[in-house]
C-alpha cells in the first residue's frame, strides 16, 4: 500500500471539512447537524481516504460504509464510558455518545450518493456496436 497525494480527492475533502465545521460551529437545528453532517461525514471520509490511497472507488466507498457503522455500533454499546474516556471531549465528539438508527440511513445515503455519477456516467456512455 502506497501513500500518495491526489488533488482532485483533496479539494473536495476541504470543501467537505470546512462545511462540517461550519455545521457544527453555527448550526443547531434538528435536520442539517443530525442528519445532513452525518451524509456529509461519511463523503468527506472516502474523500480523505482516497487522497492518500490508491483503492479502487467501489472498495473506499464500503470501506467507509462498514467503519460508520462500527463508529455507530460503539455508540451504541457506548464505549466511550467503557473505555473511561467520558470527559474527554474529543474522543466524545469523534467516538460519539448516542446511537441512532437514523444515522446508519445518513452514512447509507453518503455512500449511495457517491455511486450516482458512477452511474450516471455509465448510462451515458454507449456500448459500441460493432
Amino acid at each position: 500500500m502506497k501513500i500518495t497525494f491526489r488533488l482532485r480527492f483533496f479539494i473536495p475533502f476541504l470543501l467537505l471539512f470546512i462545511t462540517e465545521v461550519l455545521i457544527a460551529l453555527f448550526i443547531n437545528d434538528n435536520v442539517i447537524r443530525p442528519y445532513i453532517g452525518d451524509v456529509l461525514v461519511v463523503i468527506l471520509i472516502y474523500f480523505f481516504v482516497r487522497t492518500l490511497f490508491t483503492f479502487r472507488h467501489v472498495q473506499v466507498a464500503i470501506g467507509v460504509l462498514i467503519f460508520s457503522y462500527a463508529v455507530e455500533s460503539a455508540q451504541y454499546f457506548n464505549v466511550v464510558n467503557l473505555l473511561g474516556l467520558q470527559h474527554n471531549g474529543i474522543a466524545r465528539i469523534v467516538i460519539g455518545t448516542s446511537f441512532s438508527v437514523f444515522d446508519l440511513f445518513a452514512y447509507t445515503a453518503g455512500i449511495v450518493m457517491l455511486f450516482i455519477p458512477m452511474l450516471i456516467r455509465s448510462a451515458l456512455v454507449t456500448p459500441e456496436t460493432g
